[in-house]
């Protein structure tokens, strides 16, 4: 696996009902792809999730850290990580 950690993988396919009708992945192998297609992100904090959602143009103004990590977009990685992807 090359970008993504297992248990970044693992958390997307768990959790992708979050953000997608139908399941778009049921495998790791599967994850890994999608997530390397539609140029998904890991970043650190969620404050680097603000910032990324600001350089998209999204307006997040007043939205608290609840609220980003609630975004349909936005997985928490036990790890402390977000994975980020546009659907």
């Amino acid at each position: 696996m090359s970008g993504y950690s297992e248990e970044c993988l693992r958390t997307f396919l768990k959790e992708q009902k979050k953000l997608f009708d139908e399941p778009v992945a049921e495998n790791l192998e599967e994850a890994e792809a999608f997530l390397e297609d539609c140029m998904a992100v890991v970043v650190d904090s969620i404050e680097e999730v603000r910032e990324f959602f600001e350089e998209e143009g999204v307006d997040v103004e007043g939205m608290g850290p609840e609220e980003l990590e609630d975004a349909s977009e936005v997985f928490a990685i036990p790890d402390g990580t977000y994975l980020i992807v546009e659907g």
